[in-house]
């Protein structure tokens, strides 16, 4: 567990309008995939590998979901008339939060505008809200822990008593290239941005620096640059 270190102001994300996310900082890039469960649920995240990015001041990533040169950008976002307007909520996520109050030695929170739909928080039997009336119990905590840290978009976090700071895992400064797993088989997820790198967006408008972020990386999302799920969805 970590609180929120001092970052390093050459690293950063620049939303390019209605283009790529340009890179700044020799950011590692990596490939990771879901790990689900016989029954289709997501247990954890595997590192494929490491994406070399080249020794240029930055690097692009593909922000309309069309490149031909993916995770990169190739231009393409161009020839397409991509429409990157941003439309994410700017304030920070504790002024969108809900408490869940009717936990036991553990407060939980949601900001439903972060969520990216990974499917972390549940299974087949129960998700997070539901385990809530049976936090007296240590193990059920522990499992809403274990739930909540494996949300990439930080849509859930979680104090242990009221009034003190989140706890949020301890994650490298890094982005990462994920593929969920579904019924339908392997899909492109978003971009997950960890370890409190700042994002700047193209219309100037500041986002707070998290030590979690999804980043829309299919072009679709109507939360624009932060992923909503809508990859999922069949176009």
């Amino acid at each position: 567990m970590t609180s929120k270190p001092e970052h390093s102001t050459d690293k950063k994300i620049v939303v390019r309008p209605n283009g790529s996310y340009r890179v700044y900082g020799n950011i590692p890039l990596v490939r990771k995939t879901q790990v689900v469960s016989e029954y289709g649920e997501p247990l954890t995240w595997k590192k494929e590998q490491t994406i070399p990015t080249g020794e240029s001041e930055y690097y692009s990533l593909c922000r309309c979901g069309h490149s031909k040169d993916k995770p990169f950008c190739d231009g393409t976002h161009k020839e397409i008339d991509f429409d990157g307007t941003e439309t994410a909520d700017t304030r920070p996520t504790a002024e969108r939060q809900v408490i869940y109050e009717d936990g036991v030695g553990i407060i939980v929170k949601r900001d439903y505008s972060l969520c990216c739909e990974s499917g972390f928080c549940g299974n087949r039997l129960t998700e997070i809200k539901q385990m809530m009336k049976d936090t007296t119990e240590p193990r059920v905590r522990a499992e809403i822990i274990g739930m909540i840290e494996r949300c990439p978009s930080g849509s859930y976090t979680y104090a242990m008593k009221e009034g003190e700071p989140d706890i949020e895992p301890d994650l490298p400064q890094q982005i990462a290239v994920t593929t969920e797993i579904t019924s339908d088989g392997p899909i492109e997820g978003p971009l997950w941005v960890t370890g409190y790198i700042p994002i700047e967006r193209s219309d100037g408008k500041p986002m707070e620096v998290r030590n979690r972020v999804t980043l829309c990386s299919c072009g679709r999302s109507k939360n624009k640059p932060l992923c909503d799920g809508t990859h999922r969805q069949k176009e």
